[in-house]
């Protein structure tokens, strides 16, 4: 018998859905669940409520694309943000790493993924349409393309540099700061700092 055919099915249950978890193994998932036996009953009963509501509570952005609380993000929202310059994100998990940052005051676009040929994430597939509208208004000037610095990144880069280049907005690129290959979603805020403040113009 393995450690958790001892535990009781319910427990067992709970240990698999967070094994669901990214980087989430069997003994972190099994801390986790027997962790939650000793919380009161309330703060449990609070725990579940949220986690069956989290769907309902967390929407899109309709104008960004980010994660939000209404229709419209705390970003798109906010007062003093630039509106004439929006940084595009491939997934709205790496917009805390860029604020985090402090150097953007801008908005943003969520791509929605990044171009994956052998996968079938075409053109078709990211918020393009969305953002042209937006590039149409004649409010932007910059136009930040900071998608992961790896292969696939790169290549979306370039297809969005090429895609927008008839917008007569400035396109440029996130620079040095960021090791080629790396996740953008686990750059630090230093290193995103200098990636965003050595941006170049995307030919």
């Amino acid at each position: 018998m393995n450690a958790n055919e001892a535990y009781p099915e319910a427990l067992r249950r709970l240990v698999a859905y967070f094994k669901r978890l990214p980087g989430v193994g069997g003994r972190t998932a099994s801390r986790l669940a027997l962790a939650l036996l000793d919380w009161p009953d309330e703060l449990l009963a609070a725990f579940g409520q949220e986690l069956g509501a989290l769907r309902a509570n967390v929407r899109w952005c309709r104008i960004c694309g980010n994660l939000s609380d209404g229709e419209i993000c705390r970003i798109c929202s906010a007062p003093g943000r630039d509106h004439s310059l929006i940084c595009v994100v491939e997934v709205a998990t790496q917009i805390p790493v860029i604020e985090s940052a402090g150097c953007s005051r801008g908005l943003y676009h969520v791509l929605g993924g990044r171009l994956l040929p052998l996968e079938g994430i075409g053109p078709e597939n990211l918020r393009l349409p969305e953002l042209r509208e937006r590039l149409g208004t004649g409010d932007v000037i910059e136009l930040i393309l900071a998608t992961s610095p790896d292969v696939e990144g790169e290549a979306t880069a370039h297809f969005l540099a090429a895609e927008f280049a008839d917008t007569g907005v400035r396109i440029t690129r996130i620079a040095a700061g960021v090791p080629v290959g790396a996740d953008l979603s686990y750059a630090d805020a230093a290193t995103m700092a200098r990636a965003l403040g050595g941006r170049h113009s995307l030919d």
